[in-house]
């Protein structure tokens, strides 16, 4: 079940809304519980039990990392803790992966790969319940003695799927006291619906442009339908994941949870560095608190700075998927931000010229998305080497986009920049008003659009 999807709009979302209006907060974290459990095993019921041992080992890890007085003791607790949970992860997402490489280095079949489906959701609860139980070896949170309790936060429907990955101690108080009010409510649903207008109104119409682009052979397509596939497609992943974690804040409101943003409007930046702070902020978060840090961050070295960015940064790539590409898109971002730190930030701290800083760094993150949205890493090559060929095309871009198409891309390059806030001579009543009107367009055309077209696909679910 996805948050843009019938289902969850008219029959999950408002039994469940209706439910967690009683008074206390303890029957509203039952039915929560159940209502996520719920949720996901509406998608996945083969793994629900996957999700529960996750939860149970977790629990128990808590508890012995409060109950050691030693630190010895404590991290061992921890290694085995991270192991089970990396294990799990591992098994269930790059299992057939490795397997593949073995078996290449080899050149003959030394492992047998085996039909593993990947569960939905595993890296972002994974990452969630792995820094709950280092925050406890950390000292920063007690462990949770209700395991009703540290359930709820794992599995939490709003953020299960898709994140944004929260931490234990953002959302602790949160789970045993937490108020609901009117207004808490309308910006819950204002957040939702944007979320849901970006998700299906735009995202879906760049993923069906850029599918249907791509379907042809590169070499065919030429130079500049490449490129404008490309932009499409960055807007895509951007309105997909952004709108998606929209929709989670928005609920998280409408539930009392108040989760941290995600987005902040990342292709305004002029460096990859400042991309990497406005991108999936919660993904970035997790990595400099959790790894980056830990194995020393940039406290021993110039080179062991280097070095620690690039461990990063791989694993960012793997953390999004059991595949070459992943593993060179991350590589890439890792490799800027080392030439960054080396000699590029410095240039363009000191260009005059910022608009050449926004450019280089919408063609970097372009051209890592080229990477990032093939599969294989010889077909995101192969449309690469065509985008910079100056190859012409027998296609014509108005066999692949009607004017919707256009005007939406254009809507999407408006909104993938800061607005500027209605006039302050309107009153709180017209802005209001224009609110409300914003809310129930969205809110229509997008319901609209899910009757008329199963089209509705969502990128990070594979991750």
């Amino acid at each position: 079940m996805v948050f843009s999807s019938l289902i969850f709009l008219w029959i999950f979302f408002p039994i469940i809304f209706i439910l967690t209006r009683v008074k206390y907060t303890q029957i509203q974290n039952i039915i929560l519980l159940v209502a996520s459990l719920f949720f996901y095993a509406w998608g996945e019921p083969r793994y629900i039990l996957l999700m529960l041992i996750s939860i149970g080992i977790n629990y128990l890890f808590g508890i012995l990392l409060e109950s050691c007085k030693g630190k010895p003791q404590k991290s061992m607790w921890l290694i085995a803790a991270i192991v089970l949970n990396v294990g799990l992860l591992g098994y269930y997402k790059y299992f057939n992966f490795f397997v593949g490489i073995i078996n290449a280095v080899a050149n003959h079949e030394i492992i047998a790969s085996r039909d593993i489906a990947l569960p939905i959701g595993i890296s972002f609860y994974t990452f969630q319940a792995m820094s709950y139980v280092v925050d406890i070896y950390r000292g920063v949170t007690k462990a949770q003695k209700n395991i009703g309790k540290l359930a709820l936060y794992i599995s939490l429907f709003p953020q299960l799927i898709a994140g944004p990955i929260v931490q234990y101690k953002d959302i602790e108080k949160q789970i045993d006291h937490r108020t609901i009010n009117t207004d808490q409510v309308y910006a819950g649903i204002q957040r939702f619906v944007y979320g849901l207008g970006k998700k299906v109104i735009l995202a879906n119409t760049y993923a069906q442009v850029a599918d249907r682009i791509f379907e042809i052979n590169a070499h065919e397509l030429g130079s500049l339908i490449c490129w404008i596939a490309m932009g499409f497609y960055m807007l895509q992943i951007y309105f997909d994941f952004s709108g998606y974690s929209d929709m989670a804040i928005g609920l998280g409101k409408m539930f009392g949870f108040e989760f941290l943003e995600n987005f902040n409007f990342p292709y305004i930046s002029q460096s990859i560095k400042e991309f990497w702070r406005r991108w999936h902020i919660s993904l970035s978060s997790w990595f400099r608190d959790y790894l980056y840090i830990p194995l020393g961050g940039n406290r021993k070295g110039t080179c062991r700075t280097y070095v620690n960015l690039l461990i990063v940064f791989l694993v960012t790539g793997l953390w999004h998927g059991a595949s070459m590409n992943f593993v060179i898109w991350g590589l890439y971002h890792g490799g800027l931000l080392v030439l960054e730190r080396l000699f590029l930030g410095k240039y363009l701290e000191k260009n005059k010229y910022k608009f050449l800083n926004h450019l280089y760094c919408i063609l970097m993150v372009l051209i890592g998305w080229t990477i990032f949205r093939f599969d294989h890493f010889t077909e995101g090559r192969e449309v690469l080497a065509v985008m910079f060929s100056m190859k012409g095309s027998v296609y014509s871009i108005l066999q692949f986009v009607n004017i919707k198409d256009i005007l939406l891309f254009i809507v999407g390059i408006i909104f993938a920049f800061p607005l500027v806030k209605l006039p302050f001579c309107l009153s709180e009543k017209v802005k209001c008003c224009f609110e409300c009107i914003a809310i129930f367009a969205i809110t229509f055309i997008s319901v609209l659009m899910l009757a008329n077209n199963a089209y509705n696909p969502f990128i990070y679910f594979r991750f």
